[in-house]
């Protein structure tokens, strides 16, 4: 039978290749064309697949003429079709037959794998060259952006198809990785008893002594240095997204599967050239970023949120819950630790704004900060919480620890799921109860999105003024519902005149970030909550940013921020005790025509 370009085989109902028995699941393995030739690919089935009677770890090919493919109790033969009538010949066809052939002779399958080899290099260097020959010349063209590439669905290789080399490429990288897990499984090593340092030095060691001998092999386009560097990240560190993570312009890595992974620059999503070499490797890095911090992934668990050591946020999916297999988001941190300065530079707000916030800080404000996801909730709590005074007693909680504080007194809760037997979680809610008996000068809680917002509003009310907090809300208003909906689901069955006189007492200002469709990021509204009238709480606003939408041509956002001409409450009895202040930063501003506003935020 000939065989489809993408196929599947198995016994599901939906395989294009179907084989029926005990030993053949339901989907259990995989042919696909590239530019070198066709692929076969082991899906994971529990008999596993074999090619000329030799064990397939994870890939192999290209297949070639009178190659026999084992599944179970079948034996398939790849035919070479009869040429077409454009002269050429179409990919070789597979043939299924019952169990009746004997296995080859070791001799003559590493004569045959070598012969396949030769063949797959020559072929690709003959495509390269002739798609070279093919391509015309274009004068005036715009150059694409540098790491973009357009999206092409069903492309199994997530590769430009004008660009053999990268296919050749990414052949030889899962070749010559598949090669390096058989190696170290034949030696035995106890890896986890070894230094990160030492892992890498010896895999790094062992991956130059199989580029070596098998250096005529491989074409002599391909970088050796930078193959080396490829399978030796996918190995034993984080693969493609190494250097990604190292790039500063990127904000945030999202692995949607393993050929597919996409990251934020300025905020604006593209796709990425390089991609993981299978599902495997997926899970690979998954695993290395969780197993030091004490959490598990598996088919019983298949969600963790986790970090790397620089703080970044991970958060990780895998099947059966994510369909199209393992799913990777990583919400990147800068190096640098940022300042109110450095949100000013950026447009996320104006000095004003930034010396109240300062204000409110110091003077003990109970201060939560509102918006949406991704709006850099947590880079502002992150600047709002360094200006706690040094001397004062810090204790942070949070679901993954990201906050980074440069405080001498300072205590990181970090809260734990549940463990296998569904037993031994430790929520937010318990640590910030246990905050209370811990002495602390200021507490603050990394998010607020559950019943953990009843005992910070307890907290904020005995004693612990200065408090921060976030939690997510598209405005001032909806933070305030919002709270009220976390309260009510501590269970206490309050009434909800007492919750809302509960929040009026605790919280003092809320601040508004928001992250507008251009990618910027900016603080919108600051508003102080001034009492409850009628029932109702009431909130004045302070400052906010007027938007006059985007530039037509470049898409900049357009608008200016501004006070409301509204003094807060407090700043009379800072007066009073003779406290330096300038009252003049909420009188309103009068921008002229020409005034285009703020710049792009994307910290």
């Amino acid at each position: 039978m000939l065989a489809p370009e993408d196929c599947i085989i198995g016994k599901g109902a939906d395989c294009e290749i179907r084989l029926s028995g005990w030993r053949v699941s339901k989907e259990h393995a995989r042919l696909f064309k590239t530019p070198s030739g066709v692929l076969l690919e082991d899906l994971g089935a529990f008999g596993g697949i074999t090619v000329n009677g030799k064990r397939v770890e994870i890939q192999h090919g290209p297949l070639r003429p009178n190659d026999v493919i084992g599944i179970g109790p079948y034996k398939l033969t790849v035919r070479e079709p009869a040429a077409t009538a454009t002269g050429r010949f179409p990919e070789p066809a597979v043939q299924a037959a019952h169990p009746a052939s004997r296995s080859d002779t070791a001799r003559h399958r590493n004569e045959q794998a070598g012969k396949a080899i030769r063949e797959s290099r020559e072929a690709a260097l003959k495509a390269q060259a002739q798609a070279q020959a093919r391509a015309p010349v274009l004068h005036d063209a715009v150059a694409p952006l540098e790491g973009a590439v357009p999206l092409q669905p069903n492309y199994p290789m997530t590769v430009a198809p004008d660009n053999g080399h990268k296919a050749l490429e990414f052949e030889w990288r899962k070749r010559i990785h598949a090669m390096l897990l058989e190696t170290m499984d034949l030696r035995r090593q106890d890896v986890s008893r070894m230094s990160d340092e030492r892992l890498r030095h010896e895999t790094e060691a062992l991956i130059r002594s199989l580029l070596s001998k098998r250096d005529e092999e491989i074409p002599a386009t391909i970088d050796r240095h930078l193959l080396c560097r490829q399978v030796l990240n996918e190995a034993v560190g984080l693969g493609p997204l190494e250097e990604l993570l190292s790039d500063e312009s990127v904000t945030e890595i999202m692995v949607n599967r393993h050929d597919e992974i996409f990251v934020e620059r300025s905020g604006r999503l593209t796709r990425h050239p390089l991609t993981f070499t299978g599902d495997m490797a997926v899970m690979g890095v998954i695993e290395r970023i969780v197993t030091p911090l004490g959490r598990r992934i598996d088919e019983s668990s298949p969600m963790v949120d986790a970090r790397l050591k620089d703080g970044s946020r991970v958060n990780a999916i895998i099947p059966p819950l994510a369909l199209k297999g393992p799913t990777l988001t990583i919400r990147k941190f800068s190096k640098r630790k940022l300042t109110s300065s450095d949100l000013v530079r950026f447009g996320s707000l104006n000095e004003p704004m930034a010396e109240f916030l300062h204000v409110c800080v110091d003077q003990r404000k109970n201060v939560i900060v509102s918006g949406g996801t991704g709006s850099g909730k947590t880079t502002l709590l992150n600047i709002l919480s360094n200006f706690i005074p040094r001397s004062e007693r810090v204790i942070t909680v949070e679901d993954a620890a990201e906050l980074q504080l440069a405080h001498e007194h300072l205590i990181s809760l970090e809260a734990r799921p549940n463990n296998v037997e569904g037993k031994g979680g430790v929520s937010i809610r318990d640590l910030v109860r246990n905050t209370l008996r811990m002495r602390p000068d200021r507490i603050v809680v990394g998010e607020c999105r559950g019943a953990e917002a009843l005992d910070m509003l307890q907290a904020m009310n005995t004693g612990h003024e200065g408090s921060l907090t976030t939690l997510h809300a598209n405005t001032p208003r909806d933070a305030l519902a919002r709270l009220e909906t976390m309260i009510l689901m501590a269970g206490m069955e309050l009434p909800l005149s007492a919750i809302r006189e509960q929040i009026a007492s605790a919280v003092d200002i809320i601040v508004q970030q928001t992250r507008f469709s251009c990618g910027t990021r900016m603080v919108t509204h600051i508003v102080e909550i001034t009492g409850i009238e009628s029932g109702t709480i009431q909130i004045q606003e302070l400052f906010r940013f007027v938007h006059r939408g985007h530039h037509p041509e470049t898409g900049r956002l357009q608008g200016y921020f501004t006070g409301c001409d509204m003094v807060p409450s407090f700043y009379e009895e800072l007066l009073a005790a003779n406290h330096p202040l300038d009252i003049g930063i909420f009188n309103p501003t009068h921008p002229q025509p020409a005034d285009t506003g703020a710049r792009m935020a994307s910290h």
